[in-house]
């Protein structure tokens, strides 16, 4: 199996407001971006949408080091989405889990491959995280 890098951001202006997701893809010496946006939407629902472009770009099943600055994704899919499924997309407090239809995807694209899921401070300096969220902001501007 391959081995790709996917280093994710998502980006809004206001909260909720204009949004759009940025991904950065490295396989080897090869680098690939994407990016999107959408009216009406949250900065949290544009971190996820990152995670699920990345993952859905790939044509195969890999190993996957995929990056986030977002603790939201990163608990979300390491500490909470098993038991969520579980109980049919229920919190612990039988509400249903915010953004649920983004997390079902997310649920879904992971089960394709093999993923290490990593933490990065955002707007720290992190090369792979600076030009995801100038993918991002791209979104944005381009919407």
């Amino acid at each position: 199996m391959k081995t790709v890098k996917i280093y994710t951001d998502g980006a809004c202006r206001g909260n909720p407001g204009l949004g759009g997701w940025g991904v950065l893809m490295v396989y080897e010496t090869k680098e690939k971006k994407l990016y999107g946006g959408q009216k009406d939407t949250t900065n949290n629902q544009m971190e996820l949408k990152a995670a699920i472009e990345g993952l859905k770009a790939l044509s195969e099943p890999c190993f996957v080091e995929l990056t986030t600055d977002s603790k939201y994704v990163m608990q979300g899919i390491t500490q909470w989405i098993d038991n969520w499924q579980k109980n049919n997309w229920k919190t612990a407090n039988k509400k249903d889990v915010k953004n649920k239809d983004l997390w079902i995807e997310l649920y879904n694209e992971k089960s394709k491959h093999q993923i290490n899921w990593n933490w990065v401070k955002g707007h720290s300096g992190h090369r792979e995280n600076e030009i995801a969220d100038e993918l991002a902001n791209k979104g944005i501007d381009n919407l």
